[in-house]
């Protein structure tokens, strides 16, 4: 989970990511944000993330984010 904030962090810093539930319903993250996110994370955690996934409810959280990935490695 630290490594996840650290990306996002470094995507949109001066966010409580540890807390925060809304970062799409709150346009925390935008399009941009997110499309940068998605490279990071398919690099760092060797994922492919399907368009299928890329819904906010996959990206309101840090734990949600890190629950995807999750059941994206389980299925490599």
């Amino acid at each position: 989970m630290d490594r996840l904030i650290e990306i996002l962090e470094d995507i949109k810093p001066d966010v409580d990511y540890a807390t925060c539930e809304t970062l799409i319903d709150s346009h925390i993250l935008e399009s941009l944000d997110i499309i940068s996110l998605i490279a990071e994370l398919e690099e760092e955690y060797g994922v492919t993330i399907p368009a299928i996934e890329i819904v906010p409810e996959n990206f309101n959280s840090a734990q949600r984010i890190k629950k995807m990935i999750e059941r994206l490695e389980e299925e490599y």
